[in-house]
């Protein structure tokens, strides 16, 4: 008869009660009923009125029976899959999946350390590092390159991207032609829509404008992703004290508010639309001015905001692994740590930027590397403890006794296997550590790039990299 029953629990973090997210909630519909939003597109106003929105001139009112409606209506599960259509990052409950914001305005060089303008094959070396790092389930790209004409950047990128790596891709673009060019790109991969659709690896990613103002083309993009079934995340990018409240939770009710509009006009255009709800909430640092990457407040607010998403059933789109350092050093390891395990903590979904540096504006593929060694100490610690009639130990320990040692049972050569051992940390005494070369940090982190950066992805058919490149030449 067994004695103990099998027990796990995985470790949580809840940073509010149920009745402040309630409150929360309440404050965000009362955001949305009487201040409302911006919008000048003259179709989503046609499609919100005749919908039930109180529309005046470019003031978008919605009323909360609205955003309930459109709850409803929202999947609340979303899966993504890889350009070869395995479904492999599903966007339910609690689960968390880490991905990297591949390409910025600069690039820091793993091997030199200088730092210059991001161009389009800096993008097919980080999409191979993402595709190489197994903490990496998705990758993301947000920036242009420089050594492109910027009409057509954004799609020279997402073709690097789609040729370099194999794993779901969160794009963004300037317009929904962009939009709409990336996607028959990965139409012509899937092979059909229906293909497409069965294990979507595009997912779009746009925003509105803090203080509550959708601009054109973020509302033309939104109602494309929803009449095609391309996932969108729709994420603003509220800062404290500056295009938010100086309060916490007043960014969050704003951020809320602002994803939860776009949400709305994207179910009144497909009911059903695939939709990730999300804001990127943050500080203003008073005595830099910078939108901070990097700050406590951040991980904060958006492990609060990943427990409203939550509580509306939607998919979370959740930011971790950044830093507001300039180079891998112990600040950017410090503020990717806390804020990995508090955001996989809190449950968030879709966590991006994973290995940005200098408050997002420098890729760097060895950082992306050294985030990726932190997320293998969060998912061990994730794992909880297992506990059962063989974990805890009882007749092991009895048999062993007092003064005795466990090297030689069968119970730990069973178990010991368990245990987390990094290929980049040291823990080598310091003679073994002489013995071994004596290799710093810093030297052990290049080695580990290298590696990385000699990853192949399986590459695509030959006749799909044709029609890629038939496609790309007209682009405007």
């Amino acid at each position: 008869m067994r004695r103990y029953p099998d027990l796990r629990f995985r470790p949580t973090l809840r940073t509010l009660s149920d009745e402040q997210v309630q409150q929360i909630h309440l404050a965000t519909l009362e955001v949305l009923e009487r201040t409302g939003v911006q919008i000048t597109h003259p179709r989503a106003k046609e499609i919100l009125a005749g919908a039930g929105a109180r529309v005046q001139g470019d003031r978008v009112r919605i009323p909360s029976w609205m955003v309930e409606d459109a709850l409803r209506k929202a999947p609340h599960r979303v899966v993504l899959g890889t350009r070869g259509g395995q479904r492999t990052v599903l966007l339910e409950g609690d689960k968390v999946w880490f991905g990297p914001s591949l390409d910025c305005i600069d690039y820091l060089d793993p091997m030199t350390e200088d730092r210059r303008p991001f161009t389009s094959a800096d993008c097919a070396v980080t999409a191979r590092v993402a595709d190489a790092l197994p903490n990496y389930h998705w990758v993301m790209t947000i920036g242009m390159a420089a050594d492109v004409p910027a009409d057509i950047a954004d799609r020279v990128i997402a073709k690097q991207v789609l040729t370099n790596c194999e794993k779901p891709f969160v794009f963004c673009c300037k317009d929904v032609n962009s939009t709409r060019d990336i996607y028959e790109m990965a139409i012509a991969i899937a092979g059909s829509e229906e293909a497409f659709l069965r294990a979507p690896f595009i997912i779009h990613y746009s925003e509105p404008v803090s203080p509550l103002l959708h601009y054109d083309p973020a509302i033309e993009k939104l109602m494309y992703c929803a009449e095609k079934g391309i996932p969108l995340v729709y994420y603003p990018a509220p800062m404290a004290g500056g295009t938010a409240p100086a309060t916490f939770a007043g960014v969050i009710v704003q951020g809320s508010a602002e994803s939860l509009s776009g949400l709305v006009l994207a179910q009144l255009v497909r009911p059903g639309a695939p939709f990730i709800y999300g804001a990127f909430t943050t500080i203003m640092d008073m005595s830099t001015t910078i939108f901070s990457y990097g700050a406590p407040e951040m991980s904060l607010m958006a492990a609060a905001m990943a427990q409203l998403a939550q509580f509306y059933g939607l998919p979370f789109f959740g930011t971790a692994g950044c830093t507001d350092a300039k180079f891998p050093d112990p600040q950017a390891a410090a503020e990717a740590a806390f804020s990995c395990l508090s955001s996989a903590l809190a449950g968030a979904n879709l966590v991006h930027d994973s290995g940005w540096l200098d408050h997002g504006s420098v890729a760097s593929p060895a950082y992306m590397v050294l985030v990726n060694e932190v997320l293998y100490m969060v998912r061990q610690f994730l794992q909880g403890l297992a506990v059962n009639e063989e974990t805890l130990a009882v007749d092991i320990i009895d048999k062993v006794g007092p003064g005795g040692h466990y090297l030689n049972e069968e119970h730990t050569l069973r178990h010991f296997r368990e245990v987390w051992y990094s290929e980049l940390f040291d823990r080598a005494m310091l003679d073994q550590w002489k013995q071994k070369g004596g290799k710093r940090f810093e030297e052990r982190l290049r080695e580990a790039t290298q590696k990385a950066m000699a990853h192949t992805p399986a590459p695509l058919p030959a006749e799909v990299l044709r029609e890629l490149d038939r496609m790309a030449t007209s682009w405007k």
